[in-house]
């Protein structure tokens, strides 16, 4: 038990008295966030298919193996 105590007296990791983030603060990095998971998620999803931004197929080898990885078929 005396390793526990040392472990929590620790200066270097809040324990409790650590101040909250406002969610203004968040919310920006949260939707900056949100747009390039989207934005990947095309990628590795549907281009080179109906939607289409790209002409040829660099884009399609570029992510292929994440496609697969990510379970989307494309052959």
């Amino acid at each position: 038990m005396a390793s526990a105590a040392l472990f929590a007296d620790d200066i270097f990791i809040p324990v409790g008295d650590a101040p909250a983030i406002p969610l203004r603060d968040i919310a920006p990095w949260a939707v900056f966030g949100l747009l390039l998971a989207m934005i990947f998620l095309y990628f590795v999803s549907t281009e080179q298919g109906a939607l289409s931004l790209f002409k040829g197929m660099y884009i399609h080898e570029f992510v292929h193996d994440g496609r697969h990885l990510l379970g989307f078929p494309c052959h």
